[in-house]
């Protein structure tokens, strides 16, 4: 690297390159070469992103051989520390996953050899200070002749420099409004307002700590954990050091990310918590109960309402019940209203997470399609037209506002990465990304002064495991684990005699094959995301998958050692996994269509998609005689209903069946008359065998509490299933925020 003749300026750091020393107020630090590199290339790249190529091809030598991620990792984390500086809410260093790195510090940046010291001193003629004697050095015929008197200069001479002296003003003034409007569109001055927050640990636990909440005073927190084996309401006193389990085991399904499960009483005297009734699929069986902070007997609070808030006042309260589209209503604060709800979402949409805005002119909501094309809207609590706030369409959850302007909330990217920590002014709208690395953060609460906020950190892992599929309804095995080539897998599909599955590595998904016990990559892309599944022919000579990248979805057909690989189709927005036909000669994929999802006909042929089933339907599975389909649709409170269509798109009848929130996939058996599927709790579900002629339903398998299935499949023989399980390891975190 070429060391900059520059000197940099930053806060109260000042860094010389060319003799290698970092000051602080003046006063020399201790920091070793390496760290000091790289914040010096950092510096001489201020705004830009470098990437960790860059770094490494900048500071390590190709013939240098090191750990070059554990050496790069190594000293940004001690420059950090030099500078005071947090991964969490960064001064200085901002880490872009899957990018690089960025200084997001104003840095002044002076020059080693002052450009006026090399600028020649123009000679002046030496006077008296009098103005003739300065004049007499001038010569007589100049003076005579070039240099009229202002009395007898024409006044037509000034004109152009009138005109000019207008033009320069005229531009000046419109530079001026082009820089306001700049500046007020990007939000030049902008500051994150965790900027100077102080970070601490609340938790530390092994498992799983949650959705955690904050009492409006700010001094106690309350969250889900899994610490005493199954999942339970617990409160701490912020740096007590003490925990209690509130509800021990009393309660038995708490867990729902798609809502704020938890809260406090504006008095702080009590918990409250959203609640299912165990094995219950009916949205009437949710409600709020209630348990007292420092210890009690739970209890019922809001029958038949799924979440809640009250104004900052405590005065009244917004509620929504678990209806289609979540009526959403506003009462005194005392009791439920006997008013129509003020707003109620369109089909097929949902309504979450209402948020009073500090002076109780707003209600702010969560709209869109669960689980990822979501976004944060507000509306008046007299009702009318909603107005849009954020325009993700992603994973959009846990709104929060520190005031009466600063709205932060969680977000995922359009790769499905995150979700990360925003905020916003919602009246300029500029979202802003306030946290970087690998940490996902799942839950985000505010005490009353907006002072306090409290994050849950997660940490997901994905495996595979087999599980073999017995005869006898007695007789349940337990899972046994995949050793995996990649160090993620997801998404499993089997086939004859192999196994595929998906794996990512940074910004790159890919999909691999198992077979004979050695594993292979058969597809991948750079800033591709996999749309669920890999589909297998039911030849397996072929495999088909769906694909999100550079803004576009597409659908791909490759053999199935992963040659020959073809896009199908660039036209639909899809979603989901895709399905192959019986008779192999077309795909049937969920695509968007005007907002909602409805199943297409895909031909391997070059023709055409077109509309196969009218309504809402995602997840398609065909029966293996190609008589009929079956799919999922939307959800409404927390269940979906599974529904089917014969090939002609006419009605086929099912047994009645509503499933729970979370993993939609369906898989049939051989012969084609049952059906493998997933029941139980929203993140906690065992497989089930429902057949399709009688009805009768028999339990596959008996998972411990802490196995999350998000998906599966069966072998080709109906006498394995491949399970993908996910692990988030989590823990809650307080950020203490400065007084302004």
């Amino acid at each position: 690297m070429d060391t900059p003749v520059h000197t940099f300026r930053f806060g109260p750091y000042e860094s010389r390159p060319r003799s290698r020393e970092l000051y602080k107020h003046g006063m020399k630090l201790k920091v070793r070469p390496q760290p000091l590199q790289v914040l010096n290339l950092l510096l001489n790249r201020a705004g830009d992103v470098v990437s960790r190529e860059v770094l490494r091809e900048e500071l390590w030598s190709a013939e240098t051989f090191v750990d070059f991620e554990h050496s790069l990792n190594t000293a940004v984390k001690e420059i950090r520390a030099t500078l005071g500086d947090s991964p969490l809410a960064p001064r200085y260093i901002e880490t872009l996953p899957r990018l690089g790195y960025r200084f997001i510090a104003p840095v002044e940046v002076i020059n080693g050899v002052s450009d006026l010291a090399s600028l020649p001193t123009p000679s002046t003629p030496k006077s008296n200070g009098n103005p003739a004697s300065l004049a007499a050095t001038i010569p007589a015929d100049i003076r005579a002749n070039e240099i009229p008197s202002e009395a007898t200069r024409p006044n037509q001479n000034r004109r152009p420099y009138l005109w000019l002296a207008v033009a320069l003003a005229a531009v000046g003034v419109a530079l001026a409004i082009v820089a306001s409007v700049w500046l007020r569109k990007t939000e030049y001055f902008w500051r994150s307002p965790i900027a100077d927050a102080r970070f601490q640990m609340v938790t530390d636990f092994d498992g799983i700590e949650e959705a955690a909440a904050v009492s409006r005073d700010g001094h106690f927190v309350a969250f889900l954990s899994d610490r005493d084996g199954q999942m339970d309401v617990w409160v701490t006193q912020i740096s007590s050091g003490e925990f209690h389990n509130l509800t021990r085991g009393k309660v038995p399904e708490l867990a729902n990310p798609s809502v704020r499960t938890l809260g406090f009483s504006p008095d702080g005297s009590l918990v409250t918590f959203w609640v299912r009734k165990k094995g219950s699929s009916a949205g009437s069986d949710i409600s709020i109960s209630a348990v007292p902070t420092l210890g009690g007997q739970p209890r019922p609070f809001l029958e038949d309402v799924a979440e809640l808030d009250w104004s900052r006042d405590g005065s009244r309260l917004v509620y929504h019940t678990p209806g289609p589209g979540d009526p959403l209503f506003v009462s005194d604060g005392s009791r439920l209203s006997d008013s129509p709800p003020i707003f109620t979402a369109p089909s097929g949409l949902h309504s979450h997470f209402p948020l009073w805005s500090p002076d109780s002119k707003f209600i702010y909501f969560v709209q869109g399609s669960l689980p990822d094309k979501l976004d944060i809207w507000r509306i008046t609590p007299a009702g009318g037209n909603p107005q849009r706030i954020t325009s993700h369409d992603t994973r959009v959850t846990y709104p929060v506002l520190l005031d009466g302007r600063t709205l932060m909330y969680l977000a995922s990217d359009s790769d499905g990465s995150g979700p990360w920590l925003y905020s916003m002014d919602v009246d300029r709208r500029i979202p802003h990304r306030l946290t970087s690395g690998l940490d996902r953060y799942t839950s985000l609460a505010t005490s009353a002064d907006g002072r306090r906020l409290v994050v849950t950190l997660a940490s997901p892992k994905r495996t595979l495991w087999r599980l073999p599929i017995t005869d006898s309804p007695n007789e349940v095995s337990a899972p046994a684990r995949i050793s995996l080539t990649t160090s993620t897998g997801f998404s499993p599909r089997l086939g004859p005699d192999c196994l595929l599955y998906a794996s990512a590595t940074g910004a790159t998904e890919s999909i691999w094959r198992i077979a004979n016990g050695a594993g292979t990559e058969l597809w991948s892309g750079q800033d591709a995301q996999l749309l669920g599944g890999p589909a297998i022919s039911a030849d397996g000579r072929q495999v088909a998958f769906s694909v999100r990248q550079h803004g576009k979805s597409l659908l791909y057909v490759m053999q199935s050692d992963g040659t020959n690989a073809r896009m199908v189709a660039d036209s639909l927005d899809l979603q989901g996994d895709p399905a192959w036909a019986p008779d192999g000669q077309s795909l049937t994929s969920a695509a968007n269509d005007h907002g909602v999802p409805r199943l297409f006909r895909v031909p391997l042929d070059g023709h055409a998609p077109s509309l196969f089933v009218q309504e809402y339907s995602v997840d398609p599975t065909w029966a293996p005689d190609g008589q009929f389909v079956v799919y999922s649709g939307p959800d409404i409170g927390t269940t979906f209903s599974v529904k089917a269509v014969a090939a002609d798109a006419s009605a086929h009848a099912l047994p009645p069946l509503t499933l729970t929130r979370g993993a939609r996939h369906i898989a049939f058996l051989p012969g084609g008359r049952s059906l493998v599927l997933l029941r139980g709790e929203i993140q906690h579900k065992n497989l089930w065998l429902i057949n399709l002629d009688t009805g009768a339903e028999r339990q596959l398998s008996n998972l411990t509490p802490d196995f999350d299935i998000r998906d599966f499949d069966i072998s080709p023989d109906g006498r394995e299933v491949v399970l993908e399980r996910v692990q988030d390891l989590s823990d809650i975190a307080l950020l203490d925020l400065p007084k302004p």
